[in-house]
């Protein structure tokens, strides 16, 4: 959580530091786009995610080894107002977290040490968008939003547990999403670079059949957090 604020007053910094710059008279590109009711576009980035645990009793905390995953989808938008707008942005995201346990003696080797949970999300966010006013060619931005997510890699209706080397997840996450950006009007296209942070609201663990698995037996909640930087062409 540090790093997403630390990251927006790095942002909001930088436009309070630019203001003057970018207010100063200059052509406009497209001075039409944002009087379109519906307008699309199309998305590419790049993510790392982590899980949050809740345990019942203290234990060492299960390690989260982070990968850099891949993001690609759409963009539908629906103006509402000069400075609002409905928005979705259905896509594909992939990514994997590998999970390192302490040592244990209920393990039998240091292979049960580690687990790897890939994921490959299918995530459909509606989001609100709230823009300032135009500044020449650049428009910065807020989002707040939800998610509902397939999660293909799941597991969950597999019978195998941990205990056959199989760690399972739910397959249907709720997730809360907020972000900032940048809409850059070039000649023949908006350009939009922006950072998002989403959050599950829901546990995403399906546990072992036995209650006292050293996997899972402890974990009361696990739920994802993660950073998406996104390339919106528009």
């Amino acid at each position: 959580m540090r790093t997403y604020i630390a990251v927006i007053a790095l942002v909001l910094g930088f436009s309070s530091v630019n203001a003057q710059w970018l207010s100063r008279p200059r052509v406009q590109n497209d001075q039409n786009f944002d009087k379109k009711p519906i307008s699309w576009g199309y998305y590419f980035g790049v993510n790392s995610m982590d899980y949050n645990f809740d345990y019942q009793n203290e234990q060492e905390d299960i390690q989260v080894e982070k990968t850099v995953g891949f993001n690609v989808g759409l963009i539908g938008d629906l103006r509402l107002s000069e400075f609002v707008s409905l928005r979705t942005e259905p896509g594909l995201i992939y990514t994997q977290r590998n999970l390192m346990y302490a040592p244990d003696p209920r393990f039998d080797s240091e292979a049960d040490l580690l687990r790897e949970v890939p994921s490959t999300y299918i995530y459909l966010p509606l989001a609100l968008k709230f823009n300032t006013r135009r500044l020449n060619n650049v428009r910065p931005y807020v989002q707040f939003g939800v998610a509902t997510v397939t999660n293909l890699s799941s597991n969950e209706e597999n019978p195998d547990d941990n205990f056959a080397g199989q760690f399972r997840t739910t397959s249907s996450p709720f997730f809360y999403e907020m972000a900032i950006g940048v809409e850059l009007y070039l000649y023949y296209f908006k350009f939009i670079p922006s950072i998002k942070g989403v959050f599950a609201a829901s546990d995403e663990l399906v546990r072992d059949n036995r209650p006292n698995s050293p996997w899972t037996g402890n974990i009361t909640k696990m739920q994802t957090r993660g950073v998406f930087l996104n390339f919106t062409f528009q």
